[in-house]
């Protein structure tokens, strides 16, 4: 089950079970040690840390379904994009997860940025951007028909306007970082960490950093199980997961009850960028570092 929060469907998520769920334990975990990949992104005035207003972590809001915004990202004309998952602008029921036929909105759909949103408001907006690339609607024009990019990749990148690009920061809130691109995914125990902000917690923002460990690798390395101490919930969907080194690994995509109970689900970044840099037209498109030292410390 994806899990956005879409006001219209908020019910029927919950009686689901309010938790991030996944779809199958790791088959052949990668056991190499993680290691990053320069980002190579352009130099960029990025705003600072403690008081830019769109940033890894802030909600995201596309035609009334909340998501949770991942990394930052940067192309060679200097535009700046925010990546989410790309469920969050799906049009279908919360059940569609694979997205080489699940139903989209279009690119050039608005997004807006915002913060304080709950289930009695959307929040204060801090900046708006428009759809611009969608893994889904991009597989389905490729015809793709791998099984495992159909099932995990589910990444889109909303292109923050102009008047809003003096107002980003890269860094993951209270973590710091990225530093880079895990490459090689991960294995059974390795400790991972996330910033969910779904409206579901009323912008307590202590309730939304949140620790983890990774159950390996799946899906030819498209996808990572793993269970936190708290289940990230609806709206959660599209938020950043970071290595044991900091290293950007993954994006929080579905929801589903069984077989691993309470546990989530994220799809690979380095798989999801690589099939973006391939096949988005966006050209120099690179993730952004933090500006902030990653500190995994609580």
């Amino acid at each position: 089950m994806l899990i956005r929060t879409r006001s219209a469907l908020l019910a029927g998520i919950l009686t689901t079970g309010a938790a991030l769920l996944v779809t199958s334990p790791q088959s052949g975990a990668v056991t190499a040690p993680a290691t990053a990949a320069p980002a190579q992104s352009i130099a960029v005035a990025w705003a600072p840390a403690g008081s830019a207003a769109i940033h890894p972590g802030v909600m995201m809001y596309t035609k009334g379904a909340q998501c949770t915004a991942n990394f930052v990202f940067t192309d060679g004309a200097a535009n700046v994009y925010v990546g989410y998952a790309a469920h969050c602008a799906g049009t279908g029921a919360a059940t569609d997860t694979n997205g080489c036929d699940a139903t989209s909105l279009p690119l050039g759909t608005p997004v807006s940025f915002r913060k304080g949103g709950s289930l009695l408001s959307s929040g204060t907006q801090v900046g708006t951007g428009t759809l611009a690339y969608s893994s889904w609607l991009t597989m389905q024009k490729n015809g793709e028909r791998d099984p495992d990019a159909c099932a995990y990749n589910d990444f889109a990148l909303v292109k923050v306007d102009a008047p809003y690009v003096n107002n980003v920061n890269p860094s993951i809130p209270f973590w710091g970082g990225p530093v880079g691109i895990n490459t090689t995914g991960t294995t059974a125990g390795d400790q991972v960490y996330t910033y969910g902000n779904s409206s579901l917690r009323a912008g307590i923002s202590a309730l939304s950093p949140h620790t983890g460990v990774s159950l390996g690798s799946d899906g030819n390395g498209w996808t990572h199980p793993l269970y936190t101490v708290t289940p990230g919930v609806p709206g959660d969907s599209g938020s950043a997961f970071l290595d044991a080194n900091g290293n950007a690994l993954g994006t929080l995509s579905t929801l589903g009850l069984a077989p691993l109970p309470l546990s989530n689900n994220i799809g690979d970044i380095n798989h999801e960028l690589n099939y973006a840099k391939t096949y988005s037209g966006i050209s120099g498109l690179a993730l952004a570092l933090g500006t902030e030292p990653f500190d995994p410390i609580i």
